[in-house]
């Protein structure tokens, strides 16, 4: 599999996370951190188990998932 970026946002009700580069909606939600992040690996199994590695866009041979919060917390 190909690498993939995941991007984690924090927001008011919870954290909502999606990877970048990959063709179609892939999104993962939880109340944590960790959480999302979890959901969001399972729904781009799934995501790729379905509809084929095709739809990761990229040339990476390993697949490893890299994540950062970006934080919407307002002071």
């Amino acid at each position: 599999m190909k690498s993939i970026k995941i991007v984690v946002e924090k927001h008011p009700d919870g954290y909502v996370a999606y990877p970048l580069g990959m063709e179609g909606v892939v999104v993962g939600e939880g109340d944590t951190y960790d959480e999302a992040l979890a959901d969001v690996q399972s729904a781009i199994k799934f995501h790729v188990e379905t509809f084929g590695e095709e739809t990761l866009i990229g040339s990476c041979q390993v697949f490893c998932v890299n994540s950062f919060a970006h934080l919407t917390d307002k002071a």
